[in-house]
């Protein structure tokens, strides 16, 4: 049998000690999975003295991770400390640079410094794994860099966020409003006390951005993603998607157009008949479009310390069965010096329409003000549907527009029109529709 694999984690939050636990309890297994032993020989934390259910003192502790990452002790460096810079991003560069194979699960970390790195892991000849990066437990990294050669990838597009879709599953089943199923997200452990970086699009934006450099051969470009979060969505809203026919789901979108690559993160309605929309609760998806293999649907849990670990320790076992000499592929499908510079594409009409959301003071002319605005940015309307607003507001109506397909620049420029015109007795409401997916 071959010599065990030492393993160092840095970062013993909820996920680390559940991947300490799992080669732990699973240790018999793995070895006969991988022909040799995996052994917890080194860690890093912050707080020594933390009780975290696993007796970890046959590993070597060290405070400082970087200097874990640069020890000949270890042969696999698993990055669990999180965020973009600081250690994270220190430890990790100073691993592969000393010729170690690197797990994370670092999203921000891949996709503000994801190339850089994975040029020094091809130039060393070592691993750097990220599946749970993405989707946590849902294998799409593999899926994506290992199961799909010869196919060319035309659209990717799912659920990336656990908590948003907890949030907009619960406001569409119970009828309550977005602040109070957050809190209740929090209270869960399904949000973190500042939720920004889940509500507002950012995470999704991030995992995103890794898939469309897998997809389409370029360079992360996380900055260049539209992205719009769930924060302003209403029971209104909800409601009329249910009534249209559709489900409010937070999306990340990335295809391939004739200018360029798109990549937008966006609630979006989908029809409650397709699969996306049946994806509830914390559960992510992933779909993938190609020429050969029409369109793949992968579904699991994407958050929690159990999905992410099994992910973590599935990375870990590849490098186990790996052997001295052996030829590892590219990071990103391609080596990282060959990846494209990313092209955005440009403003091009959005196939599904737009469905828009108006609360217009109940007078005389606003309709024909409305209608006016519309035709004059060559906005063809599939339906328009007026509902009294009761109690205080009765002075009020909402007014929903469904358009047919048009671009965003012309939907923003009627809305803003609109609302220069004094009509609206509060903030506007447009979401992309999605026919298919």
């Amino acid at each position: 049998m071959a010599e065990a694999l030492r393993v160092g984690i840095a970062g013993l939050g909820t996920v680390g000690a559940s991947v300490a636990r799992v080669l732990r309890d699973k240790a018999a297994e793995l070895t006969r999975q991988c022909g040799r032993d995996i052994i917890v020989s080194a860690v890093s934390a912050r707080d020594r003295k933390r009780d975290r259910g696993i007796d970890l003192s046959a590993a070597k502790w060290f405070d400082d991770p970087m200097e874990m990452a640069q020890t000949g002790e270890i042969d696999v460096f698993v990055e669990l400390i999180g965020g973009d810079e600081g250690s994270a991003r220190a430890s990790v560069k100073a691993a592969l640079e000393a010729g170690r194979h690197v797990v994370t699960a670092n999203k921000a970390l891949l996709a503000k410094h994801g190339v850089a790195l994975a040029e020094i892991a091809e130039k060393k000849g070592v691993l750097l794994n990220y599946e749970a990066a993405v989707a946590g437990g849902i294998p799409v990294i593999k899926t994506m860099r290992e199961a799909m050669a010869g196919n060319s990838v035309n659209r990717v597009f799912g659920i990336l966020n656990g908590t948003c879709n907890y949030i907009l599953t619960r406001m569409e089943a119970e009828g309550v409003s977005f602040d109070v199923v957050l809190k209740d997200a929090q209270r869960l452990g399904y949000a973190e006390a500042d939720p920004t970086f889940d509500i507002e699009g950012h995470d999704t934006a991030h995992k995103l951005s890794i898939l469309t450099s897998l997809a389409f051969g370029t360079k992360i470009a996380a900055n260049d993603i539209y992205m719009e979060g769930i924060s302003n969505i209403t029971q209104a809203d909800i409601r009329a998607a249910g009534d249209l026919g559709y489900r409010i789901k937070l999306l990340g979108v990335a295809q391939r157009t004739e200018s360029g690559i798109e990549q937008r993160v966006h609630p979006t309605m989908v029809p409650t008949a397709s699969v996306i929309a049946q994806v509830h609760g914390v559960t992510n998806a992933v779909a993938i479009e190609t020429d050969i293999l029409g369109e793949l649907l992968l579904s699991g849990p994407g958050a929690g310390g159990n999905a992410t670990a099994s992910a973590v320790i599935g990375d870990i076992a590849d490098i186990a069965k790996s052997r001295p000499g052996f030829q590892h592929g590219p990071v990103f499908g391609r080596p990282a010096k060959e990846l494209k510079a990313y092209k955005k594409a440009q403003m091009r009409s959005h196939a599904g329409g737009y469905f828009i959301r108006l609360t217009v003071h109940d007078r005389i002319g606003v309709f024909a003000a409305i209608a006016k605005r519309m035709a004059d940015n060559d906005i063809s309307l599939e339906s328009i549907v007026q509902h009294a607003v009761s109690g205080e507001a009765a002075a009020q109506k909402t007014v929903i527009l469904v358009t047919h397909e048009t671009t965003e620049a012309a939907v923003r420029k009627a809305v803003d029109g609109i609302t220069k015109d004094g009509h609206l007795t509060d903030k506007p409401q447009v979401i992309r529709i999605e026919r298919a997916g």
